[in-house]
């Protein structure tokens, strides 16, 4: 087999793809991939069997980040909870991995990683599992009444009840509301002593996804005090940010807003909702989708190779950034995020 190596963002031949295959996702789309170019600058590439001229029977696509800090890696994809290779078998596998080791190594990258939703752990494709999260989904598929019932009585039933009892208004839109959920996204990040997102993200997510993105804003007496942004492709819906204002937990924004998404993805015809990934010790996240009435399963990432070398990257661990975190004041945050996150997928 030969591995031809293609422009997704000019070879409208992936578009056709991503369209038709059935393990395509909204990572996969090209608004994710000019998304991810427009705000680091990272380089998209497809690897495929398929010569030029004819409509592709199969890819990979990933993204080639540099970073003098993390160090280059090909990566499928940054800041996607997962991408799957869309191929038509694991036969198949063997040959894309054995070239993806190889340039790896010619190119003295750090490492490749695959982040698949399901992984034929006896196919002979050479990369090992490197981390785990959690992967909740919500089935669609029954009555409306149903899922209702699924979920938490206390922590969600009595909490959107609440939250329609308090007057609690709500917003969907894009562009128009991303003032507003930004400003929660930096309180919530602060509240987690996490480096926020730049707004730049946000803002491009929004002009290459178009009608795929949807920002939804609660509100009370005006002022918000819980957001979600979502993406769409075909039938499934991802959540894939959150955020709020802790002062208004009691009043249970997040749920009411979990609640209107459900009501109207069902309403539009989406079959399942992707909760995407939790890590494995964040136990508070975790009850929080269950109690949803979520599936949940093992989401793992592979790399090649799968020890990492140990140097600079090291110094900036989640851990060391908490720690960080905690002396810099609010208004460098946002400055913060634009320099470090192109370092980070």
């Amino acid at each position: 087999m030969y591995i031809h190596s293609i422009n997704p963002l000019s070879d409208s031949r992936w578009d056709d793809l991503v369209a038709r295959h059935p393990r395509a996702s909204v990572f996969h789309e090209r608004g994710w991939l000019e998304a991810l170019v427009r705000s680091y600058d990272y380089e998209p590439f497809v690897l495929t069997s398929t010569p030029p001229g004819k409509p592709l029977s199969d890819g990979i696509v990933l993204c080639r980040v540099s970073s003098w800090i993390t160090g280059t890696r090909a990566v499928s994809l940054p800041f996607a909870d997962h991408c799957e290779p869309l191929l038509n078998g694991t036969g198949e596998c063997a040959e894309f991995m054995r070239w993806l080791r190889a340039e790896c190594d010619r190119q003295h990258w750090k490492y490749v990683e695959l982040r698949p939703l399901s992984w034929d752990e006896k196919s002979d494709c050479s990369l090992q599992p490197n981390r785990s999260y959690f992967f909740h989904t919500l089935d669609l598929t029954p009555p409306l009444e149903e899922i209702f019932r699924g979920l938490h009585k206390d922590s969600m039933q009595r909490r959107i009840r609440r939250a329609e009892k308090e007057g609690i208004s709500y917003e969907v839109g894009s562009e128009e509301l991303l003032d507003e959920f930004y400003r929660l996204v930096l309180i919530t990040r602060r509240r987690h002593r996490l480096v926020p997102q730049p707004r730049s993200w946000f803002w491009n997510l929004i002009r290459s996804m178009g009608d795929n993105i949807r920002i939804r804003v609660a509100r009370r007496n005006r002022s918000p005090i819980g957001a979600m942004l979502t993406l769409r492709h075909r039938s499934t819906v991802v959540y894939k940010y959150g955020c709020s204002d802790d002062k208004f937990h009691n009043l249970g924004s997040m749920p009411f807003l979990f609640w209107k998404l459900i009501e109207e993805s069902k309403a539009s015809g989406a079959r399942e909702i992707d909760f995407g990934r939790t890590d494995l010790d964040h136990e508070g996240l975790i009850t929080f989708k269950d109690r949803f009435g979520t599936t949940r399963r093992v989401l793992s990432y592979y790399r090649y190779p799968q020890a990492e070398k140990r140097g600079i990257a090291a110094s900036w661990s989640p851990r060391a950034m908490r720690r960080v975190f905690t002396v810099l004041p609010d208004f460098v945050l946002p400055t913060i995020g634009r320099v470090l996150y192109r370092h980070m997928g």
